[in-house]
């Protein structure tokens, strides 16, 4: 705890104060002056009256400057709000784009299975064919098969 001396109005107080000495003392000068333009103004106040009006432009000034940080702090909670929803959108977002790349790539192999398969249906349509026309048809040349000695047909 500092005591500290100030002077206002021609007065010394002595306080006693967590602040610094300087601090106090600027206060202290802001004080005085502040009630010495009042008591200079054309209504020529007595230094009593001009104290308490300085006193509540003081407290006006701190009530407003009270007022503005509450908005303040309104308007970075609402930010904050709105930051999180964001945020949990954008983890919905991407959630979601992983399941539909998951279901891309499975539906991608899917159709390449149903590709080979169909593929693989062909030629064995056509190998049956091949077969069944080797079979039943004979080399007019040679009177031998296809098959037999022969080139298989394709």
């Amino acid at each position: 705890m500092n005591k500290v001396k100030v002077t206002i109005c021609g007065k010394e107080f002595s306080l006693k104060t967590d602040d610094s000495q300087s601090y106090m003392t600027g206060l202290a000068k802001k004080v005085d002056t502040a009630i010495a333009d009042m008591m200079s103004a054309p209504a020529n106040l007595p230094m009593q009256s001009a104290a308490i009006l300085t006193a509540l432009a003081a407290y006006d000034e701190l009530q407003k400057a009270n007022d503005s940080i509450d908005n303040i702090r309104s308007q970075i909670k609402e930010y904050v709000d709105d930051a999180g929803k964001a945020r949990a959108e954008r983890d919905r977002a991407v959630k979601a784009e992983a399941e539909l790349k998951a279901k891309i790539s499975s539906l991608e192999n899917e159709l390449k299975i149903t590709q080979m398969k169909s593929d693989i249906d062909r030629q064995l349509t056509l190998d049956m064919n091949d077969t069944s026309a080797n079979k039943s048809d004979s080399n007019p040349v040679t009177g031998r098969q296809a098959g037999q000695g022969g080139k298989p047909r394709k």
